[in-house]
């Protein structure tokens, strides 16, 4: 059974300054949802819901022998939103969130493996191992227009006056790819819909200028690389040669899926993950 779970970190004791707030280690209340008892494996969302969408793998998990937490990043769900939202603030969040489990698993999804790469850079010992699914090390890095055109095509809605829940089920159609799970991509889009829109734009915006090509060399905890085939947000060759920089990453491509392989086929995810988490030491 799932259960939503808060947990109180310490707020800073004075109003911070910008360069405080990207090194406050904890900042507010998060929210996450939790199964299971056993390994710790940790779920990290993307840009466009929270822990909700990851349901069908803390189910999945918790079966399989492993306690499984989703977290609600700053601002989704019940988890407070940030005054200042850098990655480098989100990550420093996302440390003191994890300081309650000892060297988890950490499953990155999109922005979520962005801000595992980004935490492996300040913190190399802070998992166990780690999965990035569907995720860059750099964003838009082969071409600045790319980056400029992926803000103005999330934000141009919520400029002429719509709201998330207008969008979920446009943006789920944009990203999936052939034959999509019903129960994942209805988890999507009441997540996407369930969003506040000042969240998704402040989110977005932290974006860009983010760059860890050159700590991936550096990963030392046991990696997979997981892409969809059909994925245009993070193509899959681009996620194979990430993963040839990692010493010893497994590459695994999902044929046919797109942008939310948890979503659109949660059994080949799960199945991915777990086969891998069963070659990871202890």
């Amino acid at each position: 059974m799932i259960e939503h779970r808060t947990i109180d970190l310490a707020e800073p004791a004075h109003q911070a300054t910008q360069q405080e707030t990207d090194q406050i280690p904890t900042q507010g209340r998060i929210t996450y949802d939790e199964a299971g008892a056993g390994p710790v494996v940790v779920f990290l969302h993307g840009i466009g819901a929270g822990a909700s969408t990851f349901a069908l793998q803390l189910e999945a998990f918790a079966a399989a022998g492993y306690r499984a937490v989703a977290w609600d990043m700053p601002g989704y769900g019940g988890s407070s939103p940030l005054p200042l939202v850098t990655i480098d603030a989100i990550v420093a969040t996302l440390g003191g969130f994890l300081n309650q489990f000892d060297r988890p698993v950490l499953v990155g999804h999109s922005m979520g493996g962005m801000l595992i790469l980004r935490l492996l850079a300040r913190a190399p010992h802070a998992a166990r191992a780690v999965v990035l699914s569907q995720t860059t090390a750099a964003f838009g890095s082969k071409d600045p227009a790319w980056a400029k055109q992926f803000v103005h095509e999330r934000l141009a809605p919520l400029d002429a006056g719509h709201n998330m829940a207008d969008l979920a089920s446009q943006m789920v159609a944009s990203m999936v790819g052939d034959g999509p799970d019903p129960a994942g991509t209805t988890l999507a889009r009441v997540g996407i819909a369930a969003t506040p829109n000042s969240t998704f734009r402040d989110t977005v915006l932290a974006l860009p200028g983010f760059d860890e090509r050159g700590t991936l060399s550096s990963i030392i905890v046991p990696t997979l690389v997981l892409a969809g085939s059909r994925d245009t947000n993070a193509p899959a060759p681009g996620m194979e040669r990430m993963a040839a920089r990692i010493a010893d990453a497994r590459y695994v491509c999902i044929e046919g899926s797109g942008h939310l392989v948890h979503l659109e086929q949660p059994r080949a995810f799960n199945a991915a993950v777990l086969d891998f988490l069963a070659a990871v030491p202890a």
